[in-house]
């Protein structure tokens, strides 16, 4: 299966409809490149109180996920995102790594 990672991320305030509205287009080149670099089962859920994101995904064992911020296009869909979100000097946006806790057998 992989492993399942979690990570969460912050929204400015005022802007889960624009999240929401750029998540629904999602670049199809852009989705082809998460899920040819090992990603699987990636889903964001956003705390309206606190505007923080939440996200878990699936990666294989083999992924490519650290090669991602190498990419053209990841480096424009992070550029297209920094208004909207707290984003790192090189527009990636700012992820707190989460640690698993319990998981149901």
């Amino acid at each position: 299966m992989g492993e399942r990672i979690a990570f969460r991320m912050i929204l400015n305030p005022g802007q889960a409809d624009e999240y929401k509205r750029r998540h629904d287009a999602i670049w199809p080149q852009l989705a082809e490149l998460l899920k040819s670099s090992g990603i699987s089962d990636y889903t964001i859920w956003l705390d309206p109180e606190t505007n923080h994101l939440f996200a878990t995904l699936v990666r294989a064992e083999n992924h490519a996920m650290d090669r991602l911020p190498e990419t053209e296009i990841m480096g424009r869909w992070w550029a297209m995102m920094g208004d909207i979100m707290e984003t790192n000097p090189d527009s990636s946006p700012v992820q707190v790594e989460l640690i698993k806790m319990f998981e149901l057998p």
